[in-house]
């Protein structure tokens, strides 16, 4: 057992996975190799440290890990959202490493707001009177709705009633927070009098909802943010919207179609605006509320607030992406605005030091999206190194278990690894996981 595990390859399994799963894993291995009369010597034990090595990475990929991210997906749900710049990554390291302000007015010397450290800087970015970040967008809509409209009714147009990924639909969340919907229009159209003709005087909210990963084209009528907040006026109903992805600037400075921003959405008067942190805010994983300073003032005064906080690490880290929103120049060092900035001079020129280093690549030329359910139908000009195989289900699935794991697209018979997503520091990565195929 002691040989076994101070061998180098069962030694570097136990920095990450502990020497106690290390050695649970050589004890069945060892069971097993008893039980068939497997033989002793040199060439047994290599046999077991080969058995073992196959069955800790098995547990390796089980656990959280660092992954390339090769499909040309920016924004990937499954592979984690935005990646962080390295000043929030610094200040996650820096405030988790011990204590902190969180709750803490260093000024007053008495408990303060952890609110309050986000509060200025999300007012700056989007124009909003007052704002508030949770854990999540479901979870700013859910604040919203138990806030406002809990026993309430909430009219939404029947073509924005989304389902988003995980199969969570929008009228189960209304559910959840206690709300009837009250659905206006058809799937294809919608006009602000159908809005008008749901009012009562048990409408809580009007809300508009981004359609995220679809798009309804053709013989279509929608109702402006700025008609619903017209209306909501004169109402006296406040008017919510869930942008979803949440643009902060203006996506055709990149070469996409243009994407309402959150500045736009509360210029138009939208009474409160909610929009993801992790997606194109390029931030951690939150959900931020934005708007009128006396509606969120009531948000913040719910009880539920305190099962939707967000803790120091990710308000840490929001803290520096929003700082880096400040100006053009510190937001490039944001990494999706690096990806979506990136140009295909700059792509090409990789692509030539793939081709250089390893014979038989090829670069073809690709379409990257958004994700995250930004921009449905859109996509970038992007490259790709492509791999000509036989197999290419059995070569993606070999570069999925490399350290780290490159997770690339299957296209038409050939592994593409496009290289928007793929960061240029990770460039010499994803070489040594090319060159260990051959």
């Amino acid at each position: 057992m002691h040989r076994l595990l101070e061998t180098p390859a069962l030694a570097e399994y136990q920095s990450f996975l502990g020497r106690e799963s290390v050695k649970r894993a050589v004890e069945r291995e060892l069971d097993r190799a008893r039980v068939s009369g497997g033989e002793a010597g040199t060439d047994g034990m290599h046999a077991i440290v080969a058995s073992v090595c196959e069955r800790l990475d098995s547990q390796r990929r089980a656990t959280l890990m660092r992954a390339i991210n090769a499909t040309g997906v920016i924004v990937h749900t499954n592979l984690g959202r935005a990646p962080l710049a390295a000043e929030a990554l610094a200040a996650v390291a820096d405030v988790g490493a011990g204590y902190s302000n969180l709750e803490y007015d260093l000024e007053a010397g008495e408990r303060g707001s952890r609110y309050a450290r986000v509060t200025g800087p999300l007012r700056e970015l989007t124009g909003a009177q007052d704002a508030l970040a949770v854990n999540n967008c479901a979870a700013a809509v859910l604040l919203i709705l138990d806030t406002f409209a809990k026993g309430r009714e909430v009219v939404v147009a029947r073509g924005q009633l989304v389902e988003i990924g995980g199969g969570f639909r929008l009228p189960d969340v209304l559910q959840r927070g206690g709300a009837t919907l009250v659905e206006v229009g058809t799937t294809n159209k919608v006009y602000v009098e159908d809005y008008e003709r749901a009012l009562s005087p048990r409408t809580a909210l009007l809300l508009r909802t981004h359609p995220s990963n679809y798009a309804i084209a053709g013989f279509t009528h929608d109702v402006t943010g700025a008609e619903m907040a017209r209306l909501g006026a004169r109402a006296g109903v406040p008017v919510v919207e869930d942008l979803g992805s949440g643009a902060p600037v203006d996506l055709a400075e990149y070469g996409l179609p243009h994407e309402r921003t959150i500045r736009e959405a509360l210029g138009d008067g939208i009474s409160l605006v909610a929009f993801s942190g992790d997606k194109l805010l390029g931030g951690p994983q939150a959900g931020i509320v934005a708007g009128r300073a006396e509606l969120v003032a009531r948000l913040r005064n719910n009880p539920l607030l305190r099962a939707l906080r967000v803790d120091k690490t990710a308000i840490a880290a929001l803290a520096a992406t929003l700082q880096l929103h400040r100006s053009p120049e510190t937001r490039a060092r944001i990494p999706l605005y690096r990806m979506l900035g990136a140009t295909m001079e700059d792509l090409w020129e990789r692509a030539r030091r793939y081709c250089d280093a390893i014979a038989g690549l090829r670069t073809v030329e690709h379409r990257a999206v958004v994700g995250g359910g930004a921009l449905p139908g859109s996509t970038l000009a992007s490259l790709a190194i492509a791999v000509s195989t036989d197999d290419p289900g059995r070569v993606a699935a070999a570069l999925r278990r490399g350290k780290p794991p490159v997770v690339a697209r299957l296209d038409d018979g050939r592994v593409l690894l496009d290289l928007r997503t793929i960061a240029p520091e990770e460039d010499g990565e994803v070489l040594a996981a090319l060159l260990a195929l051959r």
